[in-house]
């Protein structure tokens, strides 16, 4: 299936508002958080089998050990997909699964999951989309120096090339990076993630190799005749009345990744504000030319915008290094289960700044999503807060494709509950209710709306 949709809308007697004819739908998870067998088939340790067995890092100590058995259930979970008439799910391989040690002949063993896994899916008819990193860096590599190391880059591309050379065959679209804001800012610079370092410098340090490690592995796809190859972006409007508030955290949120990326250049404000942490040596001749190659599609996570506010004297946000001086207010709108806020209408700004600013370059929501406290009543979960957030972000991005935005697709976060990373277990993204004890699978009350959905493509 390739990601590609008519130009077109329609708006019927029956009020159902359509989305262009060959919109892609489905749905989306990651390796660490759902497939558990851990230490199963030769699988190395990743960066999160560690930090989520060092004290205190993860919610009540929960680690990925066994999360929702997909390794083992993944044709089950397949033939749910199927049943809710899912066309494309995302998936993340686990890069300690492929190399235990992050380099070096592959495992066997390790590539048959993902063998069987997308015949499973072609037999169902559902189209694979591969995320080659979804955060679970082999400890091997961690130890090396992880992504503030130049060999991690390297080693990327070699391990990209290892999966399609398996893959490739049945897998048209390929994603290199969730994400690497997380990586990179959560994981070096503010301890929050795996790896769990705290030196803000590192995050610019990380950031930079990681990028290149996306350059690198787009070359090594391409070489290898890869046919439809992109990187996924959290990306978020930034939202306030102070201009030069909102500017320093839209450079740390988006611009240092979308534009090396999209304009083979970092940011010129963002290089000059990080002057302080790094001299920026890290770069080397022709890296921003191998970031930028050419993308044939952009995949956007977003959740929520950021609001911000200038305040004298309000210390940096560990997770943007250099805001001193910059709050975050929490606006006065509906929350979900983690925080956040639900607005809507910053899905379709955002759309249209990607369109406006980044031309040409084709767009697939590659997460959207929200966790609520669900509560199962009679084998049921009536998610209505879930679906009411779901409804609202397809309606925004539904105007954003009106308003001229070349949207492809849209893949919910999550199929199932999962680990949800620092959170363990305490929070839920899935549209399909996992209960942890028993593996039981009970598709939620937003899990049949969105079939519905996908059904008469429209709301």
């Amino acid at each position: 299936m390739t990601m590609s949709a008519e130009k077109s809308l329609v708006l019927e007697d029956s009020g159902v508002l359509r989305f262009p004819e060959g919109f892609v739908w489905g749905a989306a998870t990651a390796a660490y958080q759902i497939e558990g067998a851990s230490r199963e088939d030769g699988r190395g340790p990743s960066i999160w089998d560690t930090f989520s067995r060092t004290p205190g890092k993860v919610h009540a100590g929960h680690t990925g050990d066994v999360a929702c058995d997909h390794y083992h259930r993944y044709a089950d979970d397949v033939r749910l997909m199927g049943d809710l008439g899912l066309h494309a799910y995302r998936f993340s391989i686990s890069w300690p699964r492929v190399q235990p040690d992050g380099s070096g002949p592959a495992n066997p063993r390790g590539l048959d999951f993902y063998d069987r896994l997308v015949d499973e899916l072609h037999g169902t008819g559902i189209t694979p989309i591969v995320t080659l990193y979804h955060w679970d860096l082999p400890q091997t590599l961690e130890d090396r120096g992880g992504w503030t190391s130049r060999e991690t880059a390297e080693r990327f591309a070699d391990y990209a090339a290892i999966v399609h050379s398996r893959l490739g065959d049945r897998v048209e679209t390929w994603t290199t990076l969730n994400e690497p804001w997380c990586s990179a800012f959560l994981g070096y610079a503010s301890g929050i993630h795996a790896p769990g370092r705290t030196e803000p410098e590192l995050g610019f340090v990380a950031t930079h190799h990681l990028l290149l490690g996306h350059g690198l592995a787009v070359k090594a796809l391409r070489a290898a005749g890869a046919d439809q190859i992109g990187i996924t972006l959290n990306l978020a409007p930034v939202l306030g009345d102070d201009a030069e508030a909102a500017s320093i955290v839209d450079g740390l949120q988006n611009r240092i990744f979308l534009d090396p990326v999209l304009r083979g250049e970092y940011p010129a404000d963002v290089v000059e504000r990080a002057r302080r942490f790094t001299d920026w040596s890290f770069v080397q001749d022709g890296d921003l030319e191998t970031i930028g190659q050419p993308i044939d599609l952009l995949g956007v996570n977003f959740y929520h915008p950021h609001t911000v506010a200038a305040r004298t004297g309000e210390p940096a946000n560990p997770v943007y290094p250099g805001t001193e001086g910059v709050a975050f207010p929490r606006p006065d709108v509906p929350r979900t289960a983690m925080g956040w806020p639900v607005q809507p209408f910053g899905l379709t700004d955002l759309l249209l700044r990607l369109s406006r600013d980044y031309p040409g370059t084709p767009l697939v929501i590659t997460e959207n999503g929200a966790a609520f406290d669900d509560v199962v009543e009679d084998g049921r979960i009536d998610d209505a807060g879930r679906l009411s957030y779901l409804d609202g972000h397809l309606r925004a991005a539904h105007a954003a494709i009106e308003g001229g935005a070349d949207l492809r697709g849209y893949l919910v976060w999550s199929l199932l509950d999962n680990f949800e990373w620092a959170e363990g277990y305490a929070k839920r993204f899935g549209i399909v209710h996992v209960d942890y004890t028993t593996q039981n699978r009970i598709p939620k009350d937003s899990a049949l709306w969105y079939r519905e959905v996908v059904r008469r493509n429209g709301l």
